[in-house]
């Protein structure tokens, strides 16, 4: 143990000292090339004496790098969080002004333009050189997480002493592996991209620990719906990623702080609690906050103002470590370059399907796949080091280059297998942790493969819709096919030519529809109209519009409401079906699966669903869909994949789901979590009269509890009896962790 010691200090001596070596080398050549920058007296030094020097600026430069860089990121809380981590090498480099003024006798000077460019070399330097020689060390990274578990479980174990001690529950670890399905899961653990995951399902030398058990989401299959149901236990009336609500005349989006807020709100008062993280919770890189009081990278707190707002607190804590930040910053540079070499090679081998992958993209790949990974990651270590009891963190790497790269294929599976080391190192880490952790690791939704309804049909959704309404539509969706059957389709219902020309024709611009694309999922909204168009008011206004939609070979069905028969399916050909009405047959549906119907129908019942919705073609045999957004891997709507993620939760806990029966929908999944949450209690939780005085089970876990005593959230009102009690089982969790 002594010579691994001495080793440990030997290795770090070293990489110490080949920093400086660099750093001093590289002084010197800046020195020797910009003339506004030199390192000896103005009478001439000796070649020694100008070596000597350059040591002690570059010797300055690092201590202070050490000491003052904590307080510069501090200082910066104000600026935006990706605006810090690009400012990384520049903070760093700044200090070397600094240490020119502490070279004795004045040998250090540099012109104010030149003195930007030597801090920013000399900080790129020193960093790159680290970060070569230290980043990487798996094992030196290993073992400070290790010294400050044990720090940690020191000084809980002495604050435990002087409360009495008594035992600690385990703490459970939520980990969302943002857009991955169930079936990609899979492929990857047969493929041994993901090893830990792997041996979680007992697919190494010992037995499996973990079950994995698939769920199918709503219609609205995208984070936004799925991660508020499974956080706060209702996605009531969230009918896609993105939608128009005619009652504030304003488009909803998931990903926009102030949507994310309110629907965090409504969900609140819809069932009267906090969340799923309400006790000693930590909410790291999502949408939602789930209630918890540690918050980091959440992005429904991201629009409020002052100290309350700790949506980015993440980021300054995890870049105060100027380790993290050349760790970071190497690997951020690496998936840049990454992105770039995969996306011409797709060009050069023609690969189909293909989206545009330039501009700002391979930087907006890289920071979700490098920095939001490494921040959240990190949070959840501080969390477990911590011993908090609930932890829920979203890791969207594979998510975001799905879209662009597609579902499968080599691209992705350098995602998954570098998410896969992420959990490693967190099972590692709560190995260590003052507390048992309980790893669960889910998904929200999958992806489904296929080209673009654009690249497919050379229009967009909105063309189409524009074209079905008789109004003007770019030259180039004028000379497609669909475009002019749509047009056509317009003249014979109106029964008279449509003259682009003729402005006093054109229906006033407060008239024409908002069209909205979620994934594969389309939204149409008429925005004069203050309530839900029925079918036969879209009828009147605009005859061929919903023929030409229906009849689309690029489109699977449509959902509207008729004012005689409520909810409406309408698919090509005139089949209709009538989800109200408890049809016979499945019409338009039949390829979706059959739990479409249950979908559409609820959907059709949230008061901000779309005059019609719009769900694009699927091909069963293939699982391939039609994005109306620009995405070769997409998700939102019904159709493969996308609708199919995952639960991988221990063995220790109880089934999800019942044998022979289907986990279904976020709501449900939240439910199942919450559950989760109150096993450890024991039978403490009573419920009512539900097991009769003196009966043998009197009393019931808390996961029953809930079970019994919750109704689902779409059939009851606000402050449905749900939330009391989940209320009684938060109030149990805090007696037993505080």
């Amino acid at each position: 143990m002594g010579q691994g010691r001495w080793r440990r200090v030997g290795s770090t001596l070293w990489r110490a000292g080949a920093v400086w070596a660099v750093s001093t080398l590289t002084m010197l050549v800046l020195a020797g090339i910009l003339p506004d920058f030199k390192l000896q007296s103005d009478d001439g030094d000796s070649a020694t004496r100008i070596a000597v020097t350059a040591a002690l600026g570059a010797g300055a430069f690092g201590v202070l790098s050490a000491v003052v860089w904590p307080l510069l990121v501090r200082a910066l809380l104000l600026v935006p969080a990706l605006v810090l981590g690009l400012l990384a090498f520049f903070l760093n480099g700044s200090l070397l002004l600094v240490a020119l003024r502490l070279i004795p006798e004045g040998r250090g000077e540099v012109g104010v333009e030149t003195a930007v460019v030597v801090a920013a070399v000399m900080s790129a330097v020193a960093s790159a050189t680290g970060g070569a020689l230290a980043v990487r060390d798996d094992d030196a990274y290993r073992r400070r997480l290790y010294r400050l578990a044990d720090r940690r479980r020191r000084r809980r174990s002495e604050r435990a002493d002087e409360r009495g001690g008594g035992p600690v529950t385990p703490g459970t670890v939520f980990i969302q592996l943002d857009g991955v399905g169930h079936d990609i899961l899979r492929d990857a653990v047969d493929k041994g991209l993901m090893p830990t995951v792997a041996g979680w399902l007992g697919e190494g030398k010992s037995g499996a620990t973990h079950r994995l058990t698939p769920w199918r989401t709503d219609w609205s299959s995208q984070t936004g719906a799925s991660q508020l149901g499974i956080l706060h236990g209702s996605n009531h009336d969230v009918p896609a990623f993105r939608w128009y609500e005619k009652d504030t005349g304003e488009v909803m989006v998931s990903n926009r702080p102030a949507s994310a807020a309110e629907l965090q709100r409504r969900a609140i008062e819809r069932t009267g609690d906090g969340g799923l993280l309400t006790v000693d919770g930590a909410s790291r890189g999502n949408l939602f906050s789930g209630g918890a009081e540690q918050l980091a990278l959440v992005l429904s707190i991201a629009a409020r103002r002052g100290k309350e707002n700790r949506s980015r607190a993440g980021y300054f804590a995890y870049f105060s470590d100027p380790a993290n930040a050349v760790r970071t910053a190497l690997s951020f540079v690496a998936e840049v370059f990454r992105e770039i070499g995969e996306s011409t090679r797709a060009r050069v081998k023609r690969r189909r399907p293909r989206v545009g992958r330039g501009g700002l993209y391979p930087f907006i790949r890289a920071f979700a796949t490098v920095v939001e990974r490494d921040v959240v990651v990190a949070a959840v270590i501080g969390d477990m080091l911590a011993g908090r009891s609930a932890v829920y963190a979203d890791l969207v790497a594979y998510d975001e280059v799905a879209h662009h790269s597609g579902p499968t294929g080599p691209d992705v599976e350098k995602v998954l297998a570098r998410l896969d080391r992420s959990l490693a190192l967190l099972a590692q880490v709560a190995e260590r942790a003052p507390r048992a952790y309980r790893i669960v690791l889910l998904s929200d939704h999958g992806q489904s493969p296929g080209e673009t309804f654009r690249a497919r049909y050379g229009l967009t959704l909105g063309d189409l819709v524009r074209a079905g309404c008789g109004l003007p539509v770019p030259r180039r969706a004028q000379r497609t096919h669909s475009g002019a059957e749509a047009r056509a389709t317009v003249r014979a219902a109106l029964h008279r030519p449509v003259e682009e020309g003729a402005d006093e024709r054109r229906p006033a611009r407060r008239a024409e529809p908002i069209v909205l694309a979620s994934g594969n999922l389309g939204l149409v909204s008429f925005p004069d109209v203050p309530h839900r168009m029925t079918r036969e008011e879209i009828d009147r206004r605009h005859p061929a519009l919903l023929t030409t939609l229906a009849n689309h070979p690029g489109i699977g069905f449509l959902l509207v409401r008729s004012a005689e028969r409520g909810p409406v399916v309408l698919g090509a050909r005139g089949v209709e079906v009538y989800p109200a009405e408890e049809p016979a047959g499945l019409g338009p549906l039949a390829d979706f699966g059959p739990g479409a119907m249950e979908a559409v129908r609820r959907t059709d019942g949230f008061p901000h669903t779309a005059d019609i919705m719009v769900n694009s073609w699927y091909d069963p045999a293939e699982g391939e869909v039609l994005a109306f957004e620009e995405q070769i891997g997409s998700h939102g709507g019904l159709g493969g994949a996308q609708a199919r993620p995952f639960l991988l939760s221990p063995l220790a806990l109880s089934e999800p789901v019942a044998p022979g029966q289907e986990l279904v929908g976020a709501e449900q999944v939240h439910h199942v979590l919450r559950c989760w949450l109150g096993e450890d209690l024991g039978p403490e939780v009573p419920v009512g009269d539900a097991h009769p005085a003196g009966a043998e089970n009197s009393q019931v876990t808390a996961c029953e509890a809930v079970a019994e005593a919750t109704v689902p959230v779409d059939d009851s009102p606000p402050n449905a009896p749900g939330g009391t009690a989940f209320a009684a089982v938060d109030t149990a969790v805090q007696d037993k962790t505080h």
